[in-house]
C-alpha cells in the first residue's frame, strides 16, 4: 500500500467541494479516454468521513508505456483546462500504478493485475461508484 501512504499526509481542501460534473473530473476522464484507458470508475467518497478526497478515479492501462501516456495526458489537460497542478504524484519509476493527487480528486492509473490485487473499489465499497464508458 505504499502508493496510498501519501494520502494520509495531506489535508483535504474543504472550501472547494467537487461534484461529479466538476470541470476537473470531466477533464481527467476525457484525458483517460483520449489515451484509451479502460474500465474507468469514479468513486464518490464525499459521504465517507474517513475519505482523504472527494473522488477517486480509477482506470486500467494495458502496458507501462500506456500508463505513462495516460498519466502525462491527465497532467497536461488538467493544467491547460483547469489551471491545476498535482499536489503529489507517484509511481512514475515503476509504472505499475501511477497515483496523481489533486487533493479533492485522486487518480489511479493501474495495470489490470495490480488493480485486481489491490481492489480499490472493494476497499471503498461504501462509495457510490459510477462506471464510465471507455
Amino acid at each position: 500500500m505504499e502508493q496510498l501512504s501519501v494520502l494520509s499526509n495531506r489535508k483535504k481542501k474543504s472550501a472547494a467541494r467537487l461534484t461529479k460534473a466538476s470541470k476537473i473530473i470531466k477533464t481527467i476522464i476525457a484525458a483517460i479516454q483520449e489515451k484509451k484507458g479502460k474500465n474507468i470508475i469514479s468513486l464518490d467518497l464525499r459521504k465517507i468521513n474517513e475519505a482523504v478526497a472527494d473522488f477517486f478515479i480509477v482506470c486500467e492501462a494495458g502496458s507501462q508505456p500506456q500508463i505513462r501516456a495516460i498519466a502525462d495526458n491527465i497532467d497536461d489537460k488538467v493544467r491547460d483546462k483547469c489551471g491545476e497542478k498535482p499536489f503529489h504524484h507517484e509511481g512514475y519509476n515503476n509504472l505499475q500504478w501511477v497515483l496523481i493527487d489533486y487533493v479533492n480528486v485522486v487518480v489511479h492509473v493501474m495495470l489490470p493485475e495490480n488493480r485486481k490485487f489491490y481492489q480499490l473499489e472493494e476497499m471503498w465499497s461504501d462509495a457510490a461508484a459510477e462506471t464510465i464508458e471507455d
